[in-house]
């Protein structure tokens, strides 16, 4: 008899346990137009401080900006999964994808999959010449102090 007790007990605790979890799931967040003065304010602010805090920077975040907004849907995500790629990378890898692409830039389509043939066939001595050779400079606001 007690089994039966404790399945109806385990069931009730499972099912509060649902509701109170899509409870606490956020409810779809509303289009820009219909957000709060508060809530536009704490999308802003980052962007402002940066924006006040690094003049020297201005012209490359309008650039930036100005470049997003010319994207296609399919742009943005490929550019949102390469920054997710990036993110995820040890500063090895960092230095690396900056060195690759800092030269590519320059290439036409045929010489980057060239490039890419090449490095993968290279050793890791090899690329690390490479590197050396063909890194782009570093801006200083990229140089972390080392602990």
């Amino acid at each position: 008899m007690k089994v039966p007790v404790l399945r109806i007990l385990a069931l009730g605790l499972v099912f509060a346990a649902g509701q109170a979890f899509a409870q606490a799931s956020p409810a779809p967040l509303p289009a820009w137009d219909k957000l709060t003065p508060q809530q536009r304010e704490a999308l802003i602010a980052p962007v402002r401080d940066r924006w006040n805090r690094e003049p020297e920077d201005r012209a490359r975040m309008l650039e930036r900006a100005q470049r997003w907004q010319a994207m296609t849907p399919e742009q943005r995500a490929q550019a949102r999964h390469g920054m997710k790629r990036f993110e995820d990378m040890n500063p090895d890898q960092r230095r690396e994808a900056r060195a690759l692409y800092g030269h590519m830039k320059a290439l036409t389509p045929e010489q980057r999959d060239a490039l890419r043939e090449q490095w993968k066939k290279m050793t890791p001595a090899q690329r690390e010449a490479w590197m050396r050779d063909n890194a782009p400079p570093r801006r200083d606001r990229d140089r972390r102090p080392t602990p």
